[in-house]
């Protein structure tokens, strides 16, 4: 069977490619920050570690943050398709994803902006902007959460089609217990996001780690509550 490529159908297709490229460029650029140039800033020397700061950290950025913006708008577009079949599992990744989207625009791309701005100051012979020692940990905090996130955020994304757990509004897939605990706990990791503190996220590996914990504990709960 042909389908034309701008039929309903091939629209449809389009969006949901985009959402997936989109997404490999957000994730992708996240997995870099968190695993890659976070860990080199902590050994580089200042003059380097500025060097990338001023000249290397904005063009990531950059496609970072607009990589987040189309994921989120393909997303929602997608969901709106579904009208009234969202599996328990697309709801969750999709509050996962939504999470994360504000975290890039609303708190790290702010605060990276401050320190990037202190960075290029102090390299033009001025002071460090005295907010930017705050701006670094908060940005920090919150891509950490993000890459916490990611990882329950694409197993579910994956398993509402390939593993299902049944309608959102089907009480044999998602009890009122269910649905509170998951996303209690969804809400307190976001809080702790803005107000808290990475804890075991500090490392690569804990991060990791808590990621396929926080998948464990979302999955038991949405199975055994």
């Amino acid at each position: 069977m042909d389908i034309p490529l701008f039929s309903e159908y091939g629209v449809n297709y389009l969006v949901r490619w985009g959402h997936l490229l989109f997404g490999i460029v957000w994730i992708g650029l996240l997995y870099y920050f968190n695993f890659v140039q976070t860990e080199y800033f902590k050994e580089a020397d200042a003059d380097h570690r500025s060097g990338a700061i001023q000249k290397l950290v904005p063009r990531a950025l950059w496609w970072f943050r607009w990589g987040a913006a189309f994921t989120f708008l393909t997303g929602l577009y997608l969901l709106y398709r579904l009208h009234g079949a969202m599996t328990y599992d697309i709801t969750v990744g999709a509050t996962l994803g939504t999470l994360m989207a504000f975290n890039v625009w609303f708190i790290i791309w702010p605060n990276q902006k401050i320190v990037i701005a202190s960075a290029t100051q102090v390299a033009g012979g001025g002071e460090a902007l005295p907010e930017a020692a705050a701006a670094a940990p908060k940005a920090g905090l919150a891509s950490r959460t993000n890459t916490l996130f990611s990882i329950p955020m694409l197993f579910f994304m994956g398993s509402s089609a390939h593993l299902p757990s049944g309608m959102v509004t089907d009480e044999m897939a998602a009890s009122t217990v269910s649905l509170v605990a998951v996303f209690a706990i969804i809400l307190l990791l976001q809080v702790n996001a803005i107000r808290g503190k990475q804890g075991p996220m500090t490392s690569v590996v804990g991060v990791i780690h808590c990621g396929l914990g926080l998948t464990a504990v979302l999955y038991g709960c949405m199975h055994l509550l």
